[in-house]
């Protein structure tokens, strides 16, 4: 049996645990308020032991310099071989360690985001869990997905917010792309952008660099890579043969009538 990383020990000896026992160990709100955990050891277990570069908004413990970080040692322990970043509009400096480091500012804030990119360099994956407000979480992925390496992901954590109109969100125009959600959605399109019968259409930047979408409860991953697989050339297509001018209904009548020897013609 494996015993979980202890806290106060050396970082990376609880390798072998789950995500879940690492964010019950650390006290992480990604297993018991939610369930990501299981999600996430789906996708990420692939890539538990690459010198990966992980970046969290979000820390928590509000302006407590010393709160928080309990996500970021689950990662940190979970991913032995990576460097861990942290953003929170709180000072959180003092939660920095070997394979931590912290930076305060806002999300949204496009200045403090290349400062950012330029101290941690490419990313392999980014975890969304900042206000939750709409507009801010569509500005962080804007900046940040370019950034992410091919194969990496990108997650949006706390998705209800899209529905709440508190958080800038709807729960009756659902595809709004103002909302997370609603801009969400349009990338599960983009992934087939090569099949769209539009010959002016200029694909968009995530169209060719978004590869898979993951959607579970009130969370999202999206997975960066090349999406370039190309179309079936409508000549192999097949082709429905019937009249779509026709009602289905009259058509399935009308070939009834024709081929029914027992239909009196």
């Amino acid at each position: 049996m494996h015993t979980p990383h202890d806290p106060h020990g050396d970082p990376g000896s609880g390798d072998g645990a789950s995500l879940t026992e690492l964010a019950q160990l650390h006290g992480s709100d990604k297993w018991g308020t939610h369930r990501y955990t299981t999600h996430y050891e789906r996708h990420f277990h692939p890539l538990r032991h690459l010198p990966l570069r992980v970046l969290e908004i979000g820390v928590g413990g509000h302006d407590d310099p010393e709160a928080g970080g309990a996500s970021l040692r689950m990662w940190r322990d979970y991913f032995p071989h990576a460097r861990v970043y942290g953003v929170d509009v709180f000072d959180k400096s003092p939660l920095d360690e070997a394979r931590i480091r912290t930076f305060q500012g806002h999300q949204a804030d496009e200045d403090f985001l290349d400062h950012v990119i330029a101290q941690t360099g490419p990313l392999d994956l980014v975890v969304d869990d900042g206000s939750h407000i709409n507009r801010d979480v569509l500005a962080s992925f804007r900046k940040l997905f370019p950034v992410l390496r091919e194969g990496g992901f990108y997650v949006v954590e706390d998705t209800q917010t899209a529905y709440w109109p508190g958080y800038g969100g709807s729960s009756t125009e659902l595809g709004d792309t103002t909302t997370s959600m609603g801009f969400l959605k349009t990338l599960v399109d983009g992934l087939n952008y090569e099949e769209f019968l539009l010959p002016d259409y200029t694909p968009r930047y995530t169209d060719s660099t978004v590869v898979a979408a993951h959607f579970y409860h009130n969370l999202a991953l999206i997975q960066k890579g090349e999406n370039t697989e190309g179309t079936l050339p409508m000549s192999r297509a097949r082709v429905p043969t019937v009249d779509l001018s026709v009602p289905q209904s009259r058509a399935r009548t009308r070939e009834r009538r024709t081929d029914d020897p027992t239909t009196n013609h």
